[in-house]
């Protein structure tokens, strides 16, 4: 009995380890990408997400390179106090601080005999000398300075609060609410984003619900067929139709409109949404629907009052699948709406510059997006499964 029970559990070990990855496959790279949105950008340019469980030590190399004759302060050499931000504003990066440090002082090298830092030292030592001219040397390892300056797309020296306090006013902020609203931040693609994702995942939820009880229980001609062609457009790609339809739209002047987009959706998201909404009213019992018949209903009552509380577990589904796939669709709304309308998937690749620059913001915007969809699949998933497995099969 002992030895079925040894099998049993080797027997389950490669599922277990299987599953254990997967799960760490996908968990560690978001937990990397959670950490770094909350680090300052001085961290997230010197060092990995990980160094958040070591020991700080924003000074090693400058210990290192600069102590010995500059003294643990930075003021030993008054005419060259490191301690002062004018100072250290002449060197804002790596290469400045090299090409003072390759110059000679008094006729002798300026490091003397120590070597010259690498270019990853002297990035760590800039980083730190401005962390420290400016009085955060040693502060809190975590922030949301990312996430305010993704929402409101600043792009300064420093960060939103900072600036604001200090009195800069770039990129014509306001430094008040109304800057949540800038064209250039998360906070209006947020809201784009809602204008283009709550129609367009309405719409086709309530056409599917006609249409699948029109399928399951009115009785008509060629209804087969017609559902036979429904279920047969899921094979059709959207970027075939995005020329024709852009065309179109042109004529009609909806090119840069939600309506736009929203119609797009609808179309797109109706045959699968039809498929399931008429297995899953199909597999009712019809003994309802005779009941109520008899009773005086007419369909709209019987629709009304037995269709839609029954088929809450596939509308779920369907508002997840729906709704996950418009908010976090690019293609559609880049063609239709552009950069005028920017939503959120179109935002977040403007946080970053062509140069590279800006990725601390590219991990806040990343989350402020993931936000909406994880409360949405979170409140709904209890009728997930149940809504999945009713509607694939009849019986």
């Amino acid at each position: 009995m002992n030895r079925d029970r040894v099998n049993r559990i080797l027997a389950r070990i490669p599922t277990h380890l299987i599953v254990i990855g997967t799960i760490l496959i996908w968990v560690i790279p978001t937990l990397g990408l959670l950490i770094t949105s909350f680090r300052p950008v001085q961290d997230v340019n010197t060092s990995g997400w990980w160094t958040v469980v070591a020991p700080q030590n924003v000074s090693g190399p400058y210990v290192q390179y600069c102590a010995s004759c500059h003294g643990a302060d930075g003021k030993a050499i008054p005419e060259a106090d490191l301690s002062d931000p004018n100072l250290i504003a002449r060197y804002p990066r790596s290469l400045q601080l090299m090409a003072i440090l390759r110059q000679d002082i008094n006729g002798k090298p300026h490091m003397g005999d120590v070597p010259l830092p690498t270019s990853q030292e002297a990035a760590d030592i800039a980083a730190y000398l401005r962390n420290y001219s400016s009085g955060q040397a040693g502060t809190a390892r975590f922030t949301t300075s990312n996430y305010v300056d993704a929402l409101v797309g600043y792009r300064g020296r420093a960060s939103y609060f900072q600036d604001c306090r200090e009195g800069t006013q770039a990129l014509d902020l306001k430094c008040n609410a109304s800057d949540l609203l800038n064209p250039r931040g998360m906070g209006r693609a947020f809201l784009n984003s809602l204008l283009v994702t709550i129609p367009a995942t309405v719409l086709p939820i309530l056409f599917a619900a006609f249409a699948g009880y029109a399928f399951a229980w009115l009785h008509f001609k060629g209804r087969f067929l017609l559902f036979a062609i429904l279920v047969g457009l899921q094979v059709v790609p959207l970027q075939m139709t995005l020329v024709p339809i852009s065309r179109i739209y042109a004529q009609l002047g909806l090119n840069g409109t939600f309506l736009g987009v929203w119609l797009f959706h609808t179309g797109f998201g109706l045959p699968y949404a039809i498929y399931l909404m008429r297995n899953f009213l199909g597999s009712l019992p019809s003994d309802l629907f005779e009941a109520a018949y008899l009773d005086g209903a007419s369909h709209w009552t019987a629709f009304r009052r037995l269709v839609i509380p029954l088929a809450m577990p596939a509308i779920a589904s369907l508002g997840i699948f729906q709704f996950l796939w418009v908010w976090n669709d690019l293609l559609v709304a880049l063609v239709f709406l552009g950069g005028t309308t920017p939503v959120m998937t179109y935002q977040i690749s403007n946080m970053v510059t062509s140069l590279g620059a800006g990725w601390h913001l590219l991990t806040a915007a990343a989350f402020l997006s993931m936000l909406l969809p994880m409360v949405v699949f979170f409140s709904l998933q209890r009728y997930f499964v149940r809504g999945m497995m009713a509607g694939a099969v009849k019986g």
